[in-house]
């Protein structure tokens, strides 16, 4: 028998049936098994959407991101900081005109000026928490939510048919009802009064030593009464408008939040991979992953997992199937053959948690079949060749 001739061998059949029955090895599942995918997560079928302009702009949208401007405004400072409230101390001092008849013969810190006037410094008063400070001969005197000037003149009003030209000076010598806490990922928390000339957010995290983390890996979230929002700190220190006034009684939570994707299959590198608070787009992700290998990717079948809200798009597969916590989990496919596809991919956002694959080309499945089963047929060739 020559060797042109020959019948497949027994050994031959052997590697045949072996290699049909062995799954390859393999990094994920090939572009046509997902683009074709019927399969489910927690029971909800998974929506296959082609990434295009009009997608990418339906996201973005729906990722549109509040600004610190738009919520709380770039008003001045507020009048609020100016007004007395329950928990401050406040400072008396009163001149009486000689011959003073009310204050001057007291046992109270006084000091006589060069014109005969006599000042009288009272001890520390602290606004109660019915709102009142206590004067002698005046009583007690409203206090919480009256501007220093008010409260002056109420004094003095008090003290007209008692004393003999009054005049009334007061200084708040603690700030305890207009003041913003700041907390989180900062150097030193602190509780920051506020001053009549309005202090901005930036003020506030210089006044607790700055973050600790990196600035472009830190967001800051402002709580004002029921009301919070979120920004990351790169976006506050870049645009001015978001460096905004501060109210008494804000918290500002200054947070460290690492934000990643992770990349596998036919990538440059498989790993989880960081990223910026202010996010980045497909196009940076890919950069990140190492691009796609020559070798092996399929640049039709970059593909990027995530769970969206139901409202995001119009999903292909009707009815909707959500998961138990009411998420779509959706792959987004894109196909990078597209010249378009490039201007695509540097609008395209990615989500905290995504997952960008990329799956093997057809040729690359062949080629590791054969590396498979090559080394066995010429074995086996050979082996048949000897005992001819």
């Amino acid at each position: 028998m020559s060797f042109f001739s020959f019948q497949p061998s027994t050994a031959l059949i052997s590697i045949v049936l072996l290699t049909g029955c062995t799954t390859l090895p393999s990094s994920g599942p090939p572009a046509s098994d997902i683009n074709s995918s019927s399969s489910s997560v927690d029971g909800a079928s998974i929506q296959v959407v082609e990434v295009d302009a009009e997608v990418t702009r339906r996201l973005q949208k729906l990722r549109k991101q509040l600004l610190f401007s738009e919520v709380y405004g770039t008003g001045p400072h507020p009048e609020s900081t100016d007004t007395m409230g329950v928990g401050d101390a406040l400072e008396v001092h009163i001149w009486e005109a000689p011959p003073a008849t009310l204050f001057g013969g007291n046992t109270l810190e006084a000091q006589v000026s060069t014109t005969g006037s006599r000042a009288t410094t009272l001890p520390e008063q602290v606004v109660d928490r019915e709102g009142f400070i206590v004067v002698p001969f005046a009583g007690r005197v409203p206090a919480a939510g009256r501007k220093i000037a008010s409260i002056e003149a109420e004094i003095i009003k008090r003290l007209a048919k008692k004393s003999h030209q009054p005049e009334v000076l007061i200084r708040r010598t603690r700030n305890r009802s207009a003041t913003v806490a700041v907390v989180g990922d900062v150097t030193t928390s602190v509780s920051l009064p506020l001053t009549p000339g309005g202090e901005r957010l930036l003020d506030a995290l210089a006044a607790a030593g700055g973050v600790r983390q990196a600035v472009s890996r830190t967001t800051l979230q402002i709580t004002r009464g029921n009301q919070y929002l979120t920004l990351p700190l790169d976006t506050v220190i870049r645009d001015p408008r978001q460096n905004i006034t501060l109210k008494p009684g804000d918290v500002i939570t200054a947070m460290f939040q690492p934000l990643s994707f992770t990349a596998l299959g036919a990538t440059g590198k498989n790993e989880e991979i960081n990223f910026e608070a202010q996010g980045i787009t497909l196009a940076q992700a890919l950069a990140r992953a190492g691009g796609l290998l020559d070798s092996r990717s399929d640049a039709q079948g970059v593909f990027i997992f995530r769970f969206e809200p139901e409202v995001a798009l119009p999903w292909p597969k009707q009815p909707v199937v959500t998961s138990p916590d009411g998420m779509v989990p959706v792959v987004y496919r894109l196909d990078l053959k597209k010249p378009s596809s490039f201007f695509v991919m540097q609008s395209f956002a990615i989500n905290n948690k995504d997952i960008v694959y990329v799956s093997n080309s057809p040729a690359a499945e062949i080629q590791k079949f054969l590396n498979l089963v090559l080394p066995f047929a010429y074995q086996a060739l050979m082996t048949v060749q000897v005992t001819k």
